[in-house]
């Protein structure tokens, strides 16, 4: 039943799809419209119906016709293609076959980058499992290849096994998750289903319908700059009055510092010279008061640091990147519940609790189809150190099926 899910998932992390941030087209690079070619063909030769792809959002649609008779609601499954900001060039999985949950896993030959469980504790929940890991020099793209060869695998179950009956099934497979911006264009009139589930949570039992309220703060600092020896009340230092603004924002409401349901503000970037400095922050918080607040305190910094000078020193770009998808979920729980029996009715133990970032299905909630988060498997996303189990991968796919099977009763 599994015996194509690790070739699959093989073959999709060897294909490079990194996608690029400073891109203006959709998708943001050609690897992954050429990735959703070849999962197009993929997907007409298992024989799913309606196999598009849509140029305008990047995003690769097919679906899976009802096989039963009466009338029930249509699923949707979504994961995304592209990999983060990594090096993805070149990626050589390893297959560690029977992991005894004790052994240190050396990535690369020389033994530099390691995984051992004094530094990733998880790796004991992997005893006598297969593990696919990286070689050291790139991440491995689970995130979130993982999520498309579960539904890829599902949906060749659900076909090669008519007797599990299911109502209308669609899938999409999409760019650019990684940079903020693939679900910006998904149609969901195209998409057309009642609800849907994104595959790219993180280890087995994972299922999140809490996101956080997402927005970035793009600030520029101009200064004035002169000879330092003759700059006596005349030199205004941007440098200087970013690190003022800096640290006007709460010291301990750092990423570094926070954790469960505590927003913050993370300073992701910063550049310049006295003359202009350049600062890019995100925030995130869960509760949407306080993270309007939050976006609030920027702008009171703004001001006060302003109003020391003749002119406007400090300029910022401020906006919303997606909402806590919970706001639209919590109007009908009953997709969590089937999400959530399906898992019990396998043996998982459901983990439900917010999610520390965002999905695709922040965006697409709000645009009109309630999709919460389901794992996929991986671990140490974003890295060298990713890996992920191949019986976490069999779980995710089953769990897609129950979910097909459950609803249609």
């Amino acid at each position: 039943m599994y015996e194509n899910l690790l070739p699959r998932f093989l073959r999709y992390v060897k294909t490079e799809t990194r996608s690029n941030p400073k891109s203006t087209t959709t998708p943001s690079t050609q690897t992954q419209v050429d990735f959703a070619q070849t999962l197009k063909k993929e997907l007409e030769d298992l024989g799913m119906a309606d196999v598009t792809y849509n140029e305008a959002n990047g995003f690769v649609i097919a679906t899976l016709p009802s096989n039963v008779a009466k009338d029930v609601r249509s699923i949707g499954f979504i994961a995304h293609m592209d990999t983060a900001d990594f090096n993805a060039v070149g990626v050589n999985p390893q297959v560690i076959e029977n992991y005894d949950g004790e052994s240190t896993i050396k990535l690369d030959k020389e033994g530099k980058f390691t995984l051992n469980t004094t530094d990733f504790p998880n790796l004991k929940n992997y005893k006598n499992q297969t593990l696919i890991t990286t070689d050291g020099t790139t991440l491995l793209g689970a995130d979130d290849k993982s999520g498309i060869a579960e539904i890829m695998t599902a949906m060749e179950i659900l076909i090669n096994n008519p007797e599990i009956k299911h109502g209308r099934i669609r899938v999409a497979f999409g760019p650019d998750e990684e940079i903020g911006v693939g679900a910006d264009k998904f149609d969901v009139e195209q998409f057309d289903v009642d609800f849907a589930y994104t595959m790219d949570g993180g280890p087995v039992g994972e299922l999140q319908y809490e996101t956080f309220n997402a927005a970035q703060a793009e600030i520029t600092i101009q200064g004035k700059n002169v000879h330092p020896g003759t700059a006596k009340n005349t030199m205004i230092n941007a440098l200087q009055l970013a690190i003022d603004f800096h640290n006007q924002l709460p010291e301990d409401e750092v990423p570094e510092k926070t954790d469960g349901a505590e927003g913050f503000f993370h300073l992701a970037e910063m550049s310049g010279s006295p003359e202009e400095a350049k600062m890019t922050y995100i925030i995130r918080d869960h509760n949407r008061e306080r993270f309007e607040a939050r976006k609030e305190l920027i702008t009171k910094i703004q001001a006060t640091i302003n109003q020391k000078f003749d002119q406007e020193r400090v300029q910022i770009d401020l906006f919303d990147q997606y909402y806590n998808m919970g706001e639209v979920i919590k109007k009908d729980m009953s997709i969590i519940e089937l999400a959530k029996n399906a898992m019990i009715e396998l043996g998982i133990k459901p983990l439900i609790e917010p999610v520390r970032g965002g999905t695709d299905g922040s965006k697409i909630s709000y645009l009109g189809i309630p999709t919460p988060n389901i794992f996929a498997g991986g671990e140490n996303m974003h890295g060298r150190f990713e890996y992920v189990s191949l019986q976490a991968m069999e779980k995710a796919t089953n769990v897609i099926v129950k979910i097909a099977e459950n609803n249609a009763k």
